[in-house]
């Protein structure tokens, strides 16, 4: 049963593992360290080197079902990074193969039948291995590119989310062929019925962990790739603008006063009106000043009123 209680910054760490033990997992993933005594939620996340926000968001995930997309910005992309990926090595490396060891304990003399229920298991282990193993080639070094600035046009967290499918169709099959027809003679039922257990909680650490993926990582690393592309943008709008440094020497005062009545949406009657000119007269100082910035749109326009001081940002309507 989950807590309905959203976890916050100031709330004792200790108190959410008392609430519900399977944070320890989570503790484990963001590589925090027991032994914390009574510390908040804050300290012990800033004297281990985990952002708060973001190790708040996946506890309240995990407990709570909740998350709040509007605070995708405070999101730590590296954090959730260092997060999967230490969750992938624990999945991987020891919680399959512990699961192994449990079933096949618990099966050994259950003759040809329990020879297919390993073979089911190895199958879901392997469909698993292969989800994962895509990640850590393909999305984690995509992630780990944007972390450093470098956006690659040949992937993309859409990408990611068409090939991120649902991995636990097989252990369903598993479970339920266990549960309703496997005979119990000659079986170790405390030991089945252990291991039973242990898979029940390791699906719900996998639905968890994919939760993670879609609901917090995904939005994190398209509001990354939104910013990339948005400095992208200016940057390159700042470039044209500067490879003509005497752009703005070259305007004249009424040019520049045209500039401005385009920038706040007038058109070319309302300028003529403002500026006591004649439409004609503004046309051809809008054609003269295309010529001499090589700008042509409104928002080029705009941007470079900005930039060059003609406007203040505030008051423009972007």
């Amino acid at each position: 049963m989950k807590k309905m209680k959203l976890y916050e910054a100031d709330d004792m760490m200790i108190s959410l593992i008392r609430d519900n033990y399977n944070v320890l997992q989570s503790l484990g993933a963001f590589g925090i360290s027991l032994g914390f005594g009574d510390k908040t939620v804050r300290e012990v996340c800033e004297s281990q080197g985990v952002d708060t926000y973001t190790f708040l968001a996946v506890v309240n995930l995990a407990l709570n079902d909740h998350h709040n997309p509007d605070d995708v910005s405070r999101l730590s992309v590296s954090t959730l990074l260092k997060y999967l990926r230490a969750s992938h090595d624990y999945y991987l490396g020891f919680q399959l193969p512990f699961i192994r060891k449990e079933l096949s304990e618990a099966l050994n003399d259950g003759g040809n039948l329990a020879s297919l229920i390993m073979k089911l298991y190895d199958e879901y282990a392997r469909s698993i291995h292969q989800h994962m193993k895509y990640e850590e080639k393909h999305l984690f070094p995509y992630v780990e590119s944007l972390l450093k600035g470098d956006l690659n046009g040949d992937y993309d967290a859409e990408t990611f989310s068409k090939h991120h499918g649902d991995t636990s169709e097989k252990l369903k099959e598993l479970k339920q062929i266990i549960i309703k027809y496997l005979p119990p003679d000659g079986l170790h039922n405390n030991k089945l019925t252990a291991t039973l257990y242990d898979i029940y909680n390791n699906e719900e650490w996998l639905m968890l962990h994919s939760e993670v993926e879609d609901e917090i990582f995904v939005p994190a690393i398209q509001h990354l790739e939104r910013c990339l592309r948005n400095n992208e943008v200016t940057h390159k709008l700042t470039t044209m603008i500067s490879q003509t440094p005497d752009a703005g020497n070259a305007l004249s005062e009424r040019e520049k006063d045209v500039i401005i009545c385009l920038v706040q949406g007038m058109s070319n009657k309302e300028i003529a009106d403002r500026l006591c000119i004649s439409t004609n007269t503004v046309m051809t100082h809008r054609r003269n000043i295309a010529q001499k910035l090589q700008i042509h749109s409104p928002a080029g326009l705009t941007v470079y009123a900005i930039v060059n001081g003609l406007v203040d940002i505030s008051s423009v309507k972007l």
